[in-house]
């Protein structure tokens, strides 16, 4: 015997919400409002269910809604976000729809659809447990670091991400390696830029260039300097 758990999700005004679902690429299998709403759409195996709030239930902007398990999520987060620009003129990366960015080494984003239902997409080999806080193989200023990076990518939680790192320096950041303060900085442009505050990206910019590093160093932080800049260009893309 084989059982199948469907996610019922809030359709909103339905038409919109199926249509969003169109552009990502899932088929309409089913769409009704009388006598009540109900819709499904289906793609890769899987299915997805909407139908409308219970009368008088105020529903939060945004809910998780359902985990979606997929084989390869850069590949997954690529074409959800060409089929997004394709569809709206530009990436959708703020408000009620959206997708989250990607960085190289995720296992998860964040899509979320014009009610706010979240879909989390997920490498379906991603590590069964994290520490959050911070891995306790480390201490100081890199597990500081790999809590933001926690915060990051499985949380979505720039704001958090970004006091952490910030009380992280106050805290280690003078006994820290000259690569780790680098990576912090690095790091906060990266969340400037998300956030779009030009001042203090050109800030953490000038930290990170004031830090004397090795070639070695600068080899091993490239991805780390180059992110901030990637997502720039992501987020203008029309």
């Amino acid at each position: 015997m084989t059982d199948t758990a469907v996610p019922m999700l809030w359709g909103g005004e339905l038409p919109s919400t199926l249509d969003f679902y169109r552009a990502l690429g899932f088929t309409v299998t089913h769409e009704q409002t009388r006598p009540y709403v109900y819709g499904v759409v289906e793609a890769n195996g899987c299915a997805l269910h909407f139908t409308s709030a219970p009368p008088g239930v105020e529903l939060p902007i945004e809910h998780v809604g359902a985990l979606l398990m997929v084989d390869d999520v850069a590949e997954r987060h690529a074409a959800y976000t060409t089929a997004l620009r394709a569809h709206y003129g530009k990436i959708p990366a703020k408000g009620c729809p959206r997708i989250t960015r990607f960085r190289p080494g995720q296992s998860r984003f964040s899509l979320i659809d014009p009610v706010g239902n979240t879909l989390l997409v997920i490498q379906r080999d991603e590590p069964a447990e994290l520490e959050y806080g911070g891995s306790r193989q480390l201490t100081g200023l890199a597990r500081v670091l790999d809590n933001a990076r926690i915060l990051r990518d499985f949380k979505n939680d720039d704001r958090a991400a970004t006091r952490a790192l910030e009380v992280g320096l106050r805290r280690f950041g003078a006994a820290a390696s000259a690569a780790d303060r680098a990576r912090a900085y690095a790091a906060l442009a990266e969340f400037a830029a998300a956030a779009d505050e030009t001042d203090r990206l050109a800030h953490w910019h000038r930290e990170f260039a004031a830090v004397e590093l090795t070639a070695a160093d600068h080899a091993a932080l490239s991805a780390d300097l180059a992110a901030p800049a990637l997502l720039t260009e992501w987020l203008a893309q029309r």
